[in-house]
């Protein structure tokens, strides 16, 4: 599996129209089970550790803060050694959730099971106002890992040509280029 799957590896639905002034918290610590779908998902060996916690704000009947901190402590295979590479990723997202109703009655722009686009500024058009949790954390580890990983002190070294530089088949050329 890899990231651009449809559907997210774990859920964890919010009804925001519940949401008080005084807003909420969440916290998302998925289990040995569902970290192993996130591995899968992502595309690294494993996922040892992931934390999600999250701070929801209700701004107006509409409109809805997201607040999150995500860490998360991954394995993956060195692309030089094939070596385990441990990763601590650490990252705050800040999200701004405004209910769209043109959103349901058009029909969602995205595919089913995917999440709308987020704007630059972390603006994010719902459609509902039952909102999965864990989607813009899942995202933000996908968007945090190293697509090369390096074990410590690896340097990759390509191969020694063993033909002769002189037996080379554009080896001729050189000597075009020396002459006056």
């Amino acid at each position: 599996m890899t990231m651009e799957q449809r559907s997210f590896p774990i859920s964890r639905v919010f009804e925001l129209g519940r949401l008080s002034q005084a807003g909420a918290d969440a916290l998302i610590e998925p289990s040995v089970e569902e970290r192993s779908r996130i591995a899968s998902w992502a595309g690294v060996d494993a996922v040892d550790a992931f934390l999600a916690k999250i701070e929801l704000r209700k701004l107006s009947p509409t409109r809805f803060s997201y607040e999150a901190d995500v860490s998360a402590d991954i394995r993956q295979s060195c692309v030089v050694t094939l070596e385990p590479v441990r990763s601590h990723i650490e990252r705050h997202i800040s999200r701004e959730l405004v209910l769209s109703p043109s959103l349901q009655r058009a029909g969602s722009k995205a595919p089913e099971g995917e999440p709308e686009p987020v704007d630059e500024d972390g603006r994010e058009e719902i459609d509902s106002l039952r909102y999965d949790l864990a989607v813009p954390a899942l995202e933000e580890l996908a968007l945090s890992i190293d697509p090369y990983p390096r074990a410590p002190g690896v340097v990759f070294e390509p191969p020694v040509d063993p033909l002769d530089a002189a037996v080379h088949p554009f080896a001729a050329l050189k000597t075009l280029k020396k002459r006056p």
